[in-house]
């Protein structure tokens, strides 16, 4: 067999060496997400302020808020929590998983108020061109949750992709490694 021949069975280099880093660090994945939803959030939230602004509704404005705090410092906390290559800190995992409660039960709370403005019986706000900033932050709010659920989630099952991961094999095999009887290390000539 050939070497074009054994390299085309093995995987590509670039997908192994990503799946090296995975293996190195899984955390990195459900990282990622942390950090989509923290820029899907991030990179919306004119249609939040200006909801809030619209609606007034009790602790609008502090939700938003702290959905946007405790989502910068979920992610600091994510990175102290699993250093590379040891032991995850157990306080700063518990401290994550408090902000994420935290940041899920303000959208949700969030998403409530909204709900209740639009459906009041006393005046309620309709959904018209000047006002469907109110439906996209509505919609902003339901991503978030998904996306923030789907980070909880990869975090929790983090141990059990870790296991699957490891078994994937990045070896590289090196040709002429086989017969080391042959090799006279003793010396003489």
């Amino acid at each position: 067999m050939s070497a074009a021949q054994k390299k085309s069975s093995q995987m590509p280099e670039f997908l192994r060496r990503f799946f090296v880093a995975l293996k190195r660090q899984p955390s990195i994945i459900a990282l990622v997400v942390l950090v989509i939803a923290f820029f899907q959030y991030s990179l919306n939230l004119t249609h939040i302020s200006d909801t809030t602004a619209k609606i007034q509704g009790n602790g609008m404005g502090l939700c938003g808020f702290a959905t946007m705090l405790f989502s910068m410092l979920s992610l600091v906390c994510f990175l102290n929590a699993f250093p590379k290559r040891k032991k995850p800190v157990i306080a700063m995992v518990v401290l994550m998983f408090v902000m994420f409660a935290v940041i899920i039960f303000c959208d949700v709370y969030y998403s409530g108020l909204i709900t209740t403005a639009l459906t009041r019986a006393e005046n309620p706000i309709k959904l018209d061109a000047s006002t469907i900033y109110i439906a996209q932050a509505y919609n902003v709010l339901q991503t978030h949750i998904m996306i923030e659920g789907i980070g909880v989630a990869l975090v929790l099952l983090m141990p059990l992709y870790t296991k699957l991961l490891r078994k994937i094999n990045t070896s590289i095999t090196v040709e002429g490694n086989g017969d080391l009887g042959v090799i006279d290390i003793s010396g003489e000539d």
